[in-house]
Formats: C-alpha cells, sequence, structure tokens
C-alpha cells in the first residue's frame, strides 16, 4: 500500500526522462542537467531541493541577523527539512479536512504584517524583494501559516477543556495566582519521543538529552545545540521562545522556573511529548491582575462551514444578515435565534460580559473596533464566520469572577501548549516519509 502512493511520483519522473530524452541532442554535443530533485515524500506529495533551498536561505539570513552560529552544513539541512516535513503533514491535514485560507483572509492578513512594520503593503513588497524575497512565496508561506493556526486552533486549541474544579485548585494557590501575569523568555530543547517508544528507545533519548544538557553547561551555545538537535517547532530560532506569561506555558516548564536564575538551565524533563532542555534568558514585571479591565458586552450571529456550507456562502449569508439589521433596521436578536449556529441562539445572539482574553484573537480584534451598537462585518474565526455587535462597554474592578476567567485562561493556554506538542508528535509519528537527503551534493 505504501508502495501504491509513489507511483505518481515515479510516473512523472519516468515521463520527464523520457522527453529530455526525445529533445536533448546526442550525448557528444550536451549532457542532461537535472533542474530539480526530490529530497522527501510526504505520504503522496514531493518536498524538492529547490524548497530546501530557499528555507534554509531563509533560516540563514535568520541566524545572521541573531548572530547565532548555523550549526553545520549537514545538521541544518535534516533540522530544516524536518521542519518542512511537519508542516507539509499540517497543511494535508488541514487540506483533508477542508481548511483552506482565502485571498482576501491572506491580503488582510499580510496587510496587518506590513502596518506592524510600518509599511504600506507595496512599500512591504518593494522592502522584502530588496532583501531577496520572492513575494509570491512569502504570500503562500504566510498563506501555510494562517492554514496551519487554524488547524491548531481547531483540531486542538477549541478541544482544550478546563474544569471548574482545577479552577478552584488553582486559585487556592496564592503563588500561582501572583505570578499569573509573569512573562519568562525560555530557550527550549525538545527531543521528541516516537509514539509507542520501547522502554530501551525512551532510556536512549533520555541519555542523549542529558550528553546535550552537559555539552551546553560545560560551555556550547544554547541557541547552536537547540538548532542541531531539537525537535521543537522554534528549534531553527536556537530554541528561543520569546517572551511569554506563565498562562502561555507548559505545566511542566512552569514548574522548574522558579528554580532558575537568568542563564541557568534546567535538568532534563520528561513530558508525553519526549525530552525537554529550557534555559531561563530573562523574566519580567508582574501586572495587577486585581486592577480595573474593560469589560465588553456582546452578541454574535454564527454561521458554521462545512462540507456544504462554503466559507463564500457563510460570508454571503451574514452579508445579507447584516444589510436586513443595518439597512432595513431588521432586529439583530430575531435573526439571532432563527439563524445563529450557536447556543447563545436562545438568548438573541447575546454572549454577555466578556473580559480580554476570554474569546479567540479574531473574534476579538473585531469586537475591539466597533462602537457601541455598532454590527461588523463578516469575521471568519476558527469556529465558523461570525456578525457581532457591541451592546455595552464599563470598566469594572477585578471580582471573583474574573479571577475564575483569568484562571480559565491561563489553565487553557498551559494545556493548549502540552496538547499541540503531544498532537504534533502524533501527526508525526502517523505520516508516512520517505527521506532522500543523501542524495544532495
Amino acid at each position: 500500500m505504501k508502495t501504491a502512493l509513489f507511483r505518481p511520483i515515479r510516473l512523472i519522473s519516468a515521463l520527464a526522462l523520457s522527453v529530455a530524452a526525445v529533445l536533448a541532442p546526442p550525448a557528444s554535443a550536451a549532457r542532461v542537467v537535472l533542474v530539480d530533485r526530490i529530497v522527501a515524500v510526504v505520504d503522496n506529495e514531493a518536498i524538492t531541493e529547490s524548497a530546501l533551498n530557499e528555507r534554509i536561505a531563509q533560516v540563514r539570513r535568520q541566524f545572521a541577523r541573531n548572530g547565532t552560529p548555523l550549526p553545520p552544513e549537514p545538521v541544518l539541512n535534516r533540522q530544516v527539512l524536518e521542519r518542512l516535513v511537519i508542516e507539509r503533514a499540517q497543511v494535508q491535514r488541514a487540506a483533508s479536512t477542508g481548511l483552506r485560507i482565502d485571498d482576501e483572509a491572506l491580503g488582510r492578513a499580510i496587510a496587518r504584517v506590513a502596518a506592524s512594520n510600518k509599511l504600506s503593503v507595496p512599500a512591504f513588497r518593494a522592502a522584502l524583494e530588496k532583501d531577496g524575497i520572492d513575494w509570491s512565496l512569502f504570500r503562500e508561506n504566510i498563506r501555510q501559516e494562517m492554514l496551519i493556526s487554524r488547524l491548531r486552533e481547531r483540531d486542538v486549541d477549541a478541544r482544550v477543556v478546563v474544569t471548574d474544579a482545577e479552577i478552584d485548585n488553582y486559585l487556592k494557590d496564592a503563588n500561582a495566582q501572583s505570578a499569573a501575569e509573569q512573562e519568562y523568555r525560555l530557550a527550549h530543547i525538545l527531543l521528541r519521543a516516537p509514539d509507542g517508544a520501547s522502554p530501551e528507545a525512551l532510556a536512549a533519548l533520555a541519555a542523549q538529552a542529558q550528553a546535550l544538557r552537559e555539552r551546553i553547561v560545560g560551555g556550547e551555545d544554547f541557541g547552536q545545540v537547540a538548532a542541531a538537535a531539537s525537535n521543537a517547532p522554534d528549534a531553527l530560532n536556537g530554541g528561543d521562545m520569546g517572551w511569554r506569561k506563565v498562562s502561555a506555558l507548559p505545566g511542566l516548564f512552569v514548574e522548574m522556573i522558579g528554580d532558575l536564575k537568568p542563564g541557568e538551565v534546567s535538568r532534563v524533563m520528561r513530558s508525553p511529548a519526549g525530552f525537554h532542555i529550557v534555559k531561563l534568558l530573562g523574566a519580567r514585571g508582574v501586572a495587577d491582575a486585581t486592577a480595573a479591565v474593560p469589560q465588553t458586552r456582546v452578541s454574535h450571529i454564527l454561521v458554521k462551514t462545512s462540507t456544504l456550507v462554503t466559507d463564500d456562502d457563510a460570508r454571503l449569508r451574514l452579508e445579507t444578515l447584516r444589510s436586513r439589521i443595518v439597512n432595513s433596521g431588521e432586529n439583530f436578536a430575531e435573526l439571532a435565534k432563527a439563524n445563529s449556529a450557536d447556543l447563545s441562539a436562545a438568548k438573541g445572539g447575546e454572549i454577555g460580559w466578556v473580559y480580554p482574553g476570554d474569546t479567540v484573537p479574531e473574534f476579538e480584534r473585531a469586537m475591539d473596533a466597533l462602537a457601541v451598537g455598532e454590527v461588523s462585518q463578516p469575521v471568519r474565526s476558527p469556529f465558523g464566520w461570525h456578525l457581532i455587535r457591541v451592546e455595552a462597554r464599563r470598566t469594572e474592578d477585578a471580582s471573583d469572577e474574573r479571577k475564575r476567567a483569568i484562571a480559565r485562561n491561563t489553565l487553557r493556554q498551559r494545556k493548549a501548549e502540552e496538547a499541540y506538542e503531544d498532537w504534533v508528535r502524533q501527526l508525526r509519528d502517523g505520516t508516512f516519509v520517505e527521506y532522500r537527503l543523501d542524495t544532495l551534493n
């Protein structure tokens, strides 16, 4: 069965060779030049040498900007290729389940990236091309990142459940509450454990992790070791996870942070995903979680997409509903009752009072941009398409309800990080991969 997966590629290769043989001049006059080659096959899709080289060039530029030494070339090639394999597996999973990013959503995302760099889109494009970055390739890379992000939100984040009992236990821990908004900058190495690995394989992996830690403690650069050995998504950033609040860190990391000073390296830690080594790069201030905070009372109408309802269908349906509300004066609540696929439909679409961070980022950004009484344009989120209306706003001192909301969000983000690592491991283990990297010069 696995052999059959490669037949289309082999047929194409054979056809290409046949065409080359017909068109090429005699051997005495010229030689056939191989334009591109396959360096890996992920299920039934090929990763080409040109795609690998393009990504390696990006990584080299990033390492140069960060001043981090590059690992040896064969190690760098393998690391970059493995990252491409994992990305391709996620993109295939998204495609097989009907997820896609349309050009309109892609355009909005690129506009946000350009704005974050204080540039217009044309100026941003010119700056990229001046640096030798192909615009079409950049657009497709952003589309892929968005697709993977939506896949994670749907298949992992949306399935994370935090129970009331977990919140109660969290709130009993005064230290956890006071540190909820503490920010840390960590670097991370992960040696991923294959699903169903034998005790002998796990022991060998643990020994490998311990050897890496000893090299780092002995003076080797953490970032270079991470780039060469880590299986984590941030490996090619030297393992740098950036600044994160405690709520956005895996519980395993949170447990050991208090034992580290900036610059120190953790012991080897075990999780379902594998073996971890963490370096604390920095820590900074605690925000006052009890200060007055803004709240928004919000309602929405949700249309979910499916194999029968496409993104375009959902958006057009909501555009029609919005026109009826804005131009014809129809009642938002009544239309929500009749059309929304959310549980809030019974209450006329009203979600109630929400704090910052209570809703997914796409929903919150659109909500925050609205005036009281204003109805949004259709907004895409991992749950479908929304019309959003802001009913009221207020600023309130933190209440018990607020503290529970903070606790729930903290625990949810923490569990989502751990769940994503485990999900990626299972996806990778379930994907058939044939490496051909040794064919590279």
